[in-house]
């Protein structure tokens, strides 16, 4: 009996502890109901705001930044964390993943020398999405690039001592976004398209507005019917945005709508409530629409700085074209009969730097055309192992009248006496965009100028044409208008390279980064793109050896080759510069929309120097068509490759 007595007594306490069980898991599953329908519920009404754990660092605008993350092409941004720590921690990666992207694509686009005017101040410069100021000038990586149409005039300006960064009393949007980013932001206002969708737009901006006043307005027993009113217009709202991305999606009664959500806003605004919780839901919209309006200003100067960097793709195709026809066509030789030419010094000798098929052949057509005679005119086209093919081929298949043209492969060049590196790489012209900050009263203004100086390469040129006493360097984005014979004839007076000057940027004005060498700061920088050297006079200097002094002198620091031709450039040529009249060459077609035309038909040379190459889509419409008549657009590899620049 007891031990019968003893088995049912345990079974009873296993009944009742499976109860139990069961009990606890309904009770389990019941809170976990109610709190997924009140999560929600909370979240509306917009209570989750005081749930927020206290913030360390107290934000001093009196508000709560929303957290919130989006990815945008690869690219990470975090808008605003809940303490101020996380925050800037977020900002400081988005900073450096952005500009850790664009300095991967930086090595082959201009550089920036952020120049002060002569009176003692120091140099800065900026990056493509840094915002910060230097006192110390260097060159590094920027955006693309951005000129003004008239420059400062030194005589009356007073250098500001620091960068203006955004928002600072006396400078505009423009000027800021100019600094940060260069050209593309001349290239953005140029090519503003009208708001589109402006009443899907509408309807988002109504929303925002209602759900700040919504919570204050809930709490107010005596607005149950205000109540109900704006939160059906959000509702409905809600459903319609859900629906439609554009305003050819909206519904029929639309403006019904927006005039009832417009009515229930006014009557929420005339209504006297605590104002801190709409003031909180402004303010985080208000944050994340700054967030997001810079994130996407620096993604697009991002992109643009890529597109403009980049070998269009119908080029590309062009070049590799080229390369496979040469080898397929074994009537391609070497023209021995027309050797002699090439380093007879009697002739006019051109000599062109570059790896672009189509800019290359554009400027010896426009200088042949231009020419009142051309058999008198040498052409030494001078690129690298990748291109060299391509261009051989190129100026096979076409004629520039009588002129004679040479392709040079710099990687096959026996230069014994110089570092091989700079035969490996093709170093073209470079080009820095200088950024001039003038005060004059309580405004400060910003203006930004191009300057282009010769590459390494070009000081390889007595070693390269040894037989040659006098050339004519042209840079591969110019366009010849007039004949320029008449550059042989001129008397430079003992001076190397006869150039036209910029004399908005003064060596004076690039002190900081230039160092304390003696030169005149007063002088003025000279511009690369049209030149005429002595090479004579160039060996019996030996400009050469005193530009590597230079260079060895410079490249103990970190600095880019690219940088380093800056300084070595302007310091070897000090004194040695011989100014050729500005009506020979015109500045500026790829970066300033608002030079004169007149002035353009005027010049004997024209200057596309800036990021908008008139063969990219990125190109100045209205320059284009001075650099197209040149273009030979009856080759059937042009339509094959679709180039239509």
């Amino acid at each position: 009996m007891k031990g019968g007595g003893g088995g049912g007594g345990g079974g009873a306490v296993s009944v009742t502890t499976g109860k139990r069980r069961w009990r606890s898991l309904v009770i389990g599953v019941l809170f976990l109901v109610i709190l997924s329908m009140l999560v929600p519920l909370a979240f509306l009404l917009g209570l989750h705001n005081g749930f927020h754990s206290p913030n360390p660092n107290p934000n001093p605008n009196g508000y709560v930044p929303v957290h919130k993350t989006s990815i945008v092409s690869d690219l990470k941004i975090y808008d605003k964390y809940e303490n101020s720590e996380t925050f800037n921690h977020a900002e400081n990666y988005r900073s450096t993943h952005i500009n850790d992207l664009v300095k991967k694509l930086a090595p082959n686009i201009s550089k920036d020398v952020r120049s002060n005017f002569p009176d003692g101040a120091k140099t800065e410069t900026s990056d493509l999405s840094a915002t910060d100021t230097s006192h110390h000038s260097k060159v590094t990586p920027v955006s693309p690039p951005a000129v003004p149409q008239s420059l400062p005039n030194t005589s009356n300006s007073k250098i500001a001592d620091t960068v203006a960064d955004t928002g600072r009393g006396g400078v505009d949007e423009n000027e800021n976004c100019e600094l940060k980013f260069g050209s593309y932001c001349l290239w953005r206002r140029e090519h503003r398209e009208e708001m589109k969708d402006t009443m899907v737009k509408k309807l988002k901006d109504q929303l925002f507005v209602a759900r700040a006043y919504y919570p204050s307005i809930a709490k107010l027993p005596s607005q149950d019917k205000l109540t109900r009113a704006l939160r059906q217009n959000i509702q409905e709202v809600e459903r319609v945005l859900s629906e439609s991305a554009t305003d050819v999606d909206l519904p029929p009664g639309i403006e019904k709508k927006i005039q009832s959500m417009e009515a229930a806003i006014t009557k929420a605004k005339s209504v006297p409530v605590d104002c801190s919780n709409v003031d909180k839901k402004f303010r985080q919209i208000l944050d994340m629409t700054n967030d997001e309006a810079n994130f996407h200003m620096k993604q697009s100067a991002f992109l643009y700085q890529l597109a403009v960097q980049t070998m269009p793709k119908s080029l590309h195709c062009l070049s590799m074209r080229l390369t496979v026809e040469y080898f397929k066509s074994p009537s391609v030789v070497v023209e021995f009969s027309q050797a002699d030419r090439f380093s007879d010094p009697s002739l006019h000798h051109y000599v062109i730097f570059s790896t672009n098929v189509l800019a290359s052949s554009v400027v010896i057509n426009s200088t042949v055309l231009c020419a009142r005679e051309s058999k008198n005119q040498v052409f030494h086209v001078l690129t690298d192992g990748q291109n060299y093919f391509a261009m051989k081929l190129w100026f096979f298949r076409n004629t520039f009248k009588e002129a004679t043209v040479q392709v040079l492969n710099i990687e096959q060049l026996n230069l014994e006496s110089h570092d091989k590196a700079i035969l490996i790489h093709m170093f073209l012209p470079v080009e820095y965009r200088v950024s001039l900050l003038n005060v004059d009263g309580p405004s400060i203004h910003s203006k930004m100028q191009y300057i282009s100086v010769f590459s390494h390469l070009h000081y390889l040129l007595p070693e390269i044409f040894q037989s040659l006493t006098k050339v004519v360097v042209l840079d591969d984005d110019v366009v010849v208008q007039k004949d320029l014979s008449a550059l042989w004839d001129i008397n430079m007076g003992g001076k190397v390279n006869g150039a036209v000057q910029s004399c908005s940027v003064s060596l004076g004005q690039l002190k900081s980064y230039l160092g304390e060498n003696s030169y005149d700061k007063n002088s003025c920088a000279w511009m690369s793109g049209l030149n005429i050297v002595d090479l004579a006079r160039w060996r019996e200097l030996d400009l050469t050896k005193t530009y590597q002094r230079l260079v060895r002198e410079v490249s103990m620091g970190e600095e880019s080759k690219e940088a380093v031709a800056l300084r070595g450039s302007l310091l070897t040529f000090r004194d040695l510069v011989y100014a050729l009249d500005g009506v020979w060459a015109l500045s500026g077609l790829g970066h300033d929309y608002g030079l004169n035309i007149e002035a353009i038909k005027k010049a004997a040379v024209l200057h596309y120097n800036g990021h908008m190459k008139p063969w990219l889509e990125l190109g100045i419409p209205r320059y284009k068509k001075f650099w197209k008549k040149f273009l030979n657009q009856e080759d059937q590899l042009l339509s094959e490759c679709n180039v239509h620049p």
